[in-house]
């Protein structure tokens, strides 16, 4: 994220009318890093820190705050209901509660009940009267470090979200999945340039914030130092988040296509692979996939089974032909 500090007064997101620069993001990012584990919340590494907002700016300020600080980001849905949104709380335990205004009152309510009650923090102005020469705070922060629990579901199923944790050496794995997705793209316009390494044009943000696929927009804006629009107010709701999306950091197929960093194999009833065509589970493995579920050890071990390589079972139902994956919409 500290490499976006070069591209200074380049647009990094456009809401509506206004643009906001690298730099302002940036600075404004560094600030609440250094409030985050300085006295104001003295937060430690390790610590979860929850941004329950809409597509604003402030919510990447959170997201890259709470990295720079060496926290724990846990994105949820702005849209969800009380049920949902208190399992979350319970089971990953924030320090702190980032909120629009437009949630200030809701969640504030369910935030501060019960045991995991956490402080509720209405963000907002973030960019105003930051310096812009202002560093993140000095930390080690170690790839193995938990850096994000995405959570699974919305709770509409019967049972509670599932919370997938990745680290920040997956996150990294996530940016270089950006990176081949883009350069396929520039492939397929024809542009006369080095593939996924050149300024690119403005790009719309296909999904919202707390949705672990938008990492694919943000990552290849970020990367190459190019903007990204954001649609202003609330966004049309996502079921879920995505089937298997949370716990790949972002997307890791292109056209059912693996990105490189990715495997996939589809095994039948007794874990033996199966040739091509055949119907099976499906599995992946790679850099940017999470370790398990957050309190949910059970869970984890069943979709990261011990001894496993680094597969994970996705719970889909899948083939492969010729490396391409594709849903199996049978049995």
């Amino acid at each position: 994220m500290e490499t976006t500090w070069a591209f200074g007064d380049r647009p990094f997101l456009l809401i509506g009318e206004r643009s906001f620069s690298y730099g302002e993001f940036f600075a404004a990012s560094s600030a609440l890093a250094v409030r985050l584990v300085g006295g104001e919340f003295g937060l430690r590494t390790g610590d979860r820190v929850c941004i329950a907002m809409s597509d604003r700016v402030e919510w990447q300020v959170a997201f890259w705050g709470v990295q720079l600080a060496g926290l724990v980001a846990v994105p949820v849905d702005p849209s969800w209901e009380e049920e949902a949104f208190t399992a979350v709380l319970g089971d990953c335990t924030p320090r702190v509660v980032f909120v629009d205004r437009a949630r200030l009152s809701r969640v504030g309510g369910w935030a501060g009940a019960g045991a995991a009650a956490a402080p509720v923090v209405l963000l907002e102005g973030v960019l105003e009267g930051v310096d812009p020469a202002l560093a993140p705070p000095g930390l080690d922060v170690r790839p193995e470090d938990c850096s994000t629990i995405f959570y699974t579901g919305d709770g509409s199923s019967g049972r509670p979200p599932l919370g997938a944790v990745a680290t920040h050496l997956a996150q990294a794995g996530a940016v270089m999945n950006a990176r081949f997705f883009a350069a396929v793209s520039d492939l397929g316009r024809g542009r006369g340039r080095i593939p996924g390494f050149g300024a690119v044009p403005v790009a719309d943000l296909t999904y919202p914030f707390f949705h672990p696929a938008s990492f694919a927009d943000v990552y290849r804006a970020m990367a190459l130092g190019g903007a990204l629009r954001v649609e202003e107010g609330e966004r049309e709701r996502v079921a879920g988040t995505g089937g298997f999306l949370a716990e790949t950091s972002g997307p890791v197929l292109l056209d059912g296509r693996p990105t490189p960093a990715t495997e996939v194999r589809v095994t039948g009833p007794r874990g033996e692979v199966l040739p091509d065509g055949e119907a099976g589970d499906l599995w992946l493995r790679g850099q940017s996939l999470a370790r398990g579920y957050w309190g949910d050890p059970e869970a984890g071990r069943a979709a990261f089974p011990d001894g496993g390589g680094g597969w994970f079972l996705t719970g889909v139902r899948a083939t492969v032909r010729e490396g391409r994956v594709s849903r199996y919409e049978g049995e």
